[in-house]
């Protein structure tokens, strides 16, 4: 679900951007000032929808009254030239809206389009695609929203509401005994997830019946060892999958058993997905009055 006020924030400061010299002067130079129109925001490409109630957001900041003609929900499987969505409003509205409605929908549906193609090679093992942390600054909650739209699961979403211990963590407190001991006393309320980076490691954090341990830079054999080790000591520990993981090799480590495989590139380096949008009517508000 969409954070309401992170969303509005989003919207502000990205049409501020746009708008902090001053009105659209070339909107408002060519365009009547009466003039309304549809304008269809459609795919170029195949993808999965990502954004449309920010979309939304960014119409409303923008124009006085706008009507919504058609909408895809978001999670949507898009084809090429079927508009997503279909809005009438002020001409000149639509048209200082655009980018900053491009900008948004395209990245949020690139994310989900990416992970959809994650979820969609690991189908049927029983693992899940999970995020990271790995994402724009001020646009976390979207980005991680629009993984869930693509059929992704969420990791933590900032550095208070989960413990990950990593290797610096361990380094820090001495070993990652002492590291999980200290976690647990400051945070017992918390989730807490373990990351090692050798089967000897693991060994210590399933003899601590870690929750979760992540599993860094391990090959499928090793992740398969993993599993067996885990399911040895009672399969109260779950296993992620995590580090320079690619789309070809997703199901390779999914078949292992492992109940995540976690991928910085659904945020950092999703392409966007190609959106455009056209104006399918322009007319001035009588005109547009008298023919309903």
């Amino acid at each position: 679900m969409i954070d309401i006020a992170d969303m509005t924030a989003v919207v502000e400061r990205a049409l501020e951007e746009d708008l902090r010299y001053g009105p659209d002067v070339t909107t408002e130079a060519t365009v009547p000032a009466d003039a309304v129109g549809i304008a269809e925001i459609t795919p170029r490409k195949p993808g999965v929808l990502a954004g449309g109630p920010v979309a939304l957001a960014v119409f409303d900041r923008v124009l006085d009254d706008f009507a919504v003609i058609r909408q895809a929900p978001d999670g949507s499987r898009l084809v090429p030239g079927e508009p997503a969505l279909i809005v009438r409003g002020s001409l000149r509205g639509l048209l200082t809206a655009e980018r900053t409605v491009l900008n948004l929908l395209c990245h949020l549906s690139g994310v989900a389009t990416a992970t959809a193609a994650w979820v969609d090679a690991i189908a049927g093992t029983g693992c899940a695609v999970r995020d990271t942390r790995k994402t724009l600054p001020g646009l976390r909650l979207l980005e991680k929203y629009a993984v869930t739209q693509g059929g992704g699961v969420n990791h933590r979403l900032g550095l208070g509401d989960a413990v990950l211990i990593k290797d610096n963590h361990v380094m820090a407190a001495g070993s990652i005994t002492n590291a999980l001991a200290a976690a647990r006393a400051r945070a017992p309320h918390l989730p807490c997830e373990v990351e090692v980076d050798s089967l000897e490691q693991l060994d210590e954090a399933l003899a601590l019946r870690a929750e979760l341990v992540l599993l860094d830079n391990f090959t499928p054999q090793q992740c398969a060892e993993a599993v067996r080790r885990s399911r040895a000591a009672g399969g109260i520990t779950q296993l992620e999958s995590s580090g320079g993981l690619t789309l070809d090799v997703a199901r390779a480590y999914a078949e292992t058993g492992v109940d995540y495989v976690s991928v910085g590139a659904l945020t950092h380096s999703a392409p966007a997905l190609d959106l455009g949008m056209d104006l399918v009517s322009a007319n001035s508000q009588a005109r547009a009055g008298s023919s309903g």
